[in-house]
């Protein structure tokens, strides 16, 4: 168990946002205006934000999710899809957005309409989710139905009576389970052929859809499959998560660098959310053992987190660190932080 968490400090995210929102990449610790913004970055942080308002209300933290779901606003096309990629100077450089930017946009709205600390977030979030919903039944992108279905439930959980919402849920749900169905085996308990980026987010949302619907063939299929996560990624009581090097497919050596935090961070979500929905103590000492990633127990023991500037390096490498310090791995290390808080509500 983590004898000392560092305080949550949210220093560099908003060294790493100004009025158009967050910066995608920094050079070391410095802010790296020519690589943009991506609205991936900023649903991220819109949940950041609304997870620290649901511990402390600050204004500050009130005004950077106000300017998250503002870039996430500006971002959607007319037809609901969203742009990812923007200048510096406020140009866009896509047509349209990866599915997985879809689904994290949702996923972030459908966090706003349920704890949005005002009325007008909750409204603007909502009108950005449903505009956008009508393009998850074409995804191919397991995650970014992953992300939809985390997206839903916390829009379902504000308005329960909305039987759209919990269709939805068990349709995008269904989809998920004929994956698993399709691909799985007494080995391989998972629901593609490979382990790449953002895992456990796909058992995260059968979790999360078993709290909302009550389908025990989702809770199945929730533990079964983080289990073998689980089991692949925590290795003589540490997090080793898959490298971005050539990820691991079925049957081949698993790749060990680069190591993202955003692996660490998913770990820590959904072994919190497991812990929350089944009480079974086992993933509450998974969601320990991967936050420790961050603090230096990992395969170089190298502090991914920096706590003089409250940001995080961007990975783990054969070399030690990758030492810029990015959106996405400092946003991964808040999420992670903030989600340990839930221990003590």
């Amino acid at each position: 168990m983590i004898n000392i968490k560092p305080p949550i400090k949210l220093n560099h995210l908003k060294a790493l946002t100004d009025d158009t929102g967050i910066l995608q990449h920094t050079k070391y610790s410095i802010p790296n205006r020519k690589e943009g913004y991506t609205t991936d970055d900023n649903a991220r942080a819109l949940v950041t934000c609304l997870k620290s308002l649901q511990l402390h209300d600050d204004s500050h933290v009130s005004k950077l999710a106000n300017k998250y779901l503002s870039f996430l606003f500006h971002m959607q096309r007319p037809d609901g899809k969203f742009h990812n990629l923007l200048s510096y100077d406020r140009g866009l450089l896509d047509d349209v957005g990866s599915e997985d930017c879809m689904g994290r946009s949702l996923w972030a709205c459908g966090h706003a309409i349920l704890t949005g600390p005002t009325q007008g977030i909750k409204t603007t979030s909502k009108e950005i989710f449903d505009k956008g919903l009508r393009h998850v039944s074409s995804f191919k992108s397991l995650r970014a139905k992953a992300f939809t279905i985390l997206g839903l439930c916390h829009y379902y959980e504000a308005l329960p009576h909305d039987h759209n919402l919990s269709k939805n849920i068990v349709s995008f749900t269904g989809q998920m389970l004929d994956s698993y169905q399709r691909v799985s085996s007494s080995d391989w308990c998972w629901f593609e052929p490979y382990l790449t980026y953002a895992n456990a987010r796909l058992s995260q949302a059968l979790f999360r859809a078993y709290a909302a619907i009550g389908d025990k063939r989702y809770l199945k299929i929730a533990k079964e499959s983080f289990d073998f996560l689980a089991e692949v990624q925590v290795i003589d009581e540490k997090f080793v998560p898959i490298g971005n090097r050539g990820w691991y497919k079925k049957g081949d050596q698993r790749a060990l660098y680069d190591q993202q935090p955003i692996e660490a961070s998913c770990m820590v979500e959904t072994s919190l959310t497991a812990f929350h929905v089944t009480n079974e103590e086992k993933y509450q000492k998974v969601a320990y053992i991967a936050f420790e990633w961050f603090l230096g127990k990992n395969t170089q023991n190298v502090m991914v987190y920096d706590p003089t500037t409250g940001g995080c390096y961007d990975g783990v490498n054969p070399q030690g660190l990758n030492l810029n310090q990015g959106a996405e791995a400092t946003i991964s290390y808040l999420l992670a932080r903030l989600e340990l808080e839930t221990l003590s509500q």
